[in-house]
């Protein structure tokens, strides 16, 4: 009886090894056999498996009005001209269409209404799964240029003083001023302090700390009667970035008058 059962052990055990990541783990090793040994590339298996889990999404998770769409991490820093194939990545879901969205266009609600509105919901469902949009993405999602989506957003910060959490304002990957301006205005005519902007602009304090350096600076060469190409010399920077922030320390000065 115990021969038996061990010959039946023997025969059927091998079933429990024949999944996925031991297939993956036999390729890798085969196909790259200077990688290390059977540990490495088991580990090798699981982190191909879990960025394929966190990229796939099941049919039944999905309903309609729904997308499946690619987003840049949200905790991803990137560094400069980082190209997109080099950032993390994440799967997100998002309402392209909604019935609140068939409402509103039966209701004869003005296009960049709506178009504004369906931008928003997207980037902060986004945001909300760990992912950033760009208004590129919008572009592609909502068939609508990339220059409308990037002018309803921005128009919308300055309006309302507040930032959309979308890659180009949390990680300086377009050339977007917005969100500067507004950290600035809340800093300057707000008078708020960074640790409680950096939580209402969904940025690090980090990075309220340099904005609001860099803006100090500028501002301080722009009152000593230097000029933009000047600052720029002095301060080791762009003069894109010197003119976009002279021109913030202007509208900021009229703000306050």
């Amino acid at each position: 009886m115990g021969n038996q059962t061990d010959r039946l052990t023997a025969g059927i055990r091998p079933q429990l090894h024949k999944t996925l990541e031991n297939a993956l783990s036999r390729r890798i090793a085969k196909e790259f056999p200077r990688i290390g040994g059977p540990r490495i590339c088991r580990l090798c298996a699981e982190m191909i498996l879990e960025v394929v889990g966190n990229h796939i999404r099941p049919k039944e998770s999905v309903r309609h009005g729904q997308v499946v769409w690619t987003a840049v991490s949200k905790d991803y820093r990137a560094g400069r001209c980082q190209p997109i194939a080099k950032t993390d990545l994440v799967s997100v879901v998002l309402d392209v269409s909604t019935p609140e969205d068939i409402h509103a266009k039966i209701d004869r609600v003005p296009d960049p209404e709506r178009k504004l509105r369906r931008a928003l919901r997207m980037c902060h469902q986004a945001y909300e799964q760990g992912g950033l949009l760009t208004c590129f993405d919008l572009s592609e999602i909502m068939n609508v240029s990339d220059s409308r989506v990037s002018y309803l957003l921005a128009r919308y910060e300055r309006e309302n003083r507040t930032i959309v959490p979308r890659r180009g304002t949390l990680q300086d990957a377009g050339g977007g001023l917005s969100h500067k301006w507004i950290i600035c205005y809340k800093r300057y005519v707000e008078g708020k302090s960074a640790d409680l902007i950096a939580r209402e602009t969904y940025h690090s304090l980090t990075a309220v700390d340099r904005y609001l350096g860099q803006f100090d600076r500028v501002r301080h060469c722009r009152q000593q009667g230097l000029t933009a190409v000047q600052t720029a010399q002095i301060l080791n920077c762009s003069l894109w970035l010197v003119q976009a922030y002279r021109q913030l320390d202007q509208e900021l000065e009229g703000t306050n008058g």
